[in-house]
């Protein structure tokens, strides 16, 4: 959780094996917002460079990737999946990329779509973009708290 900067937008990424569900934060990193899912294609490295793209036309500092931890905390064997393709936008997003715990985030975006009255066939279309909103929006959260405690 080492912010690289104290302010600047910041990228939420839920990495599905069908789809890429995208968040970015406000400049002031106080909101996290839904942007858009897009479809997996035939190579990861098209993905990475759609993912670049939206870390270029937001001016983001970083990008936050969901790890999708079992419920005892350990990595499975979709963790090690998406710590290798992590490494792999290390090398292709020109900002520092961090993982964060995703553990909940897509019942968290379910639940809350739901309430909102959103029936579960248009759930699907947008719940990888809910869900990068609520994991990008825990790390917000966090480092705010962080970045408190040290001053």
């Amino acid at each position: 959780m080492n912010a690289p900067e104290l302010s600047g937008r910041v990228i939420g990424v839920d990495l599905g094996s069908k789809r890429i569900g995208v968040a970015v934060s406000d400049s002031w990193r106080s909101v996290a917002t839904a942007v858009t899912v897009l479809a997996r294609g035939p190579q990861r490295r098209d993905d990475h460079a759609t993912l670049a793209g939206i870390v270029e036309r937001y001016g983001a500092v970083a990008v936050v990737v969901g790890m999708p931890l079992s419920l005892n905390g350990a990595a499975g064997p979709a963790a090690t999946g998406v710590l290798e393709e992590v490494e792999q936008l290390r090398r292709a997003l020109p900002v520092p990329v961090e993982t964060v715990d995703e553990r909940y985030t897509t019942v968290v975006a379910s639940g809350a779509m739901r309430a909102t009255g959103r029936r579960a066939k248009r759930q699907r279309s947008v719940i990888d973009a809910a869900a990068a909103q609520v994991l990008l929006q825990g790390w917000l959260d966090r480092a705010k708290v962080a970045s408190r405690a040290e001053l």
